[in-house]
C-alpha cells in the first residue's frame, strides 16, 4: 500500500498543476458532479426565481442553461452507461 501511495504522488502532483494552470476549473467541475461555475450559478437563480422568470429576465443564458444541462446528462446518463455495457458484454 505505502508502494502505491509513493507511486501516486507524481500523478497528483501533476493533476494539482494542471489544477492550478486553469484557476481551479478542474476541481470545482469533479466537486460539482460535471456542473460548471455557469451552470450552479444558473440553477441557483432558477430555483428563486422561477423557470418563467428565468426566461424573462434572459432567454439566451437560459437556453445555454439547457443545452449544457441537456448534453452532460446525455453524457453521463445515456452514452456512458451504453459504452460500458458495449465492453462489459460480449
Amino acid at each position: 500500500m505505502v508502494a502505491l501511495n509513493i507511486a501516486l504522488i507524481p500523478f497528483k502532483r501533476a493533476l494539482k498543476a494542471i489544477d492550478r494552470r486553469v484557476d481551479g476549473a478542474a476541481s470545482f467541475f469533479v466537486k460539482h458532479f460535471g456542473k460548471t461555475r455557469f451552470m450552479v450559478a444558473m440553477s441557483k437563480k432558477c430555483q428563486y426565481l422561477g423557470i418563467e422568470a428565468l426566461w424573462e429576465k434572459s432567454p439566451k443564458a437560459f437556453i445555454y442553461f439547457f443545452l449544457f444541462y441537456l448534453i452532460r446528462d446525455t453524457v453521463l446518463y445515456i452514452i456512458i452507461p451504453i459504452y460500458f455495457a458495449q465492453l462489459t458484454t460480449s
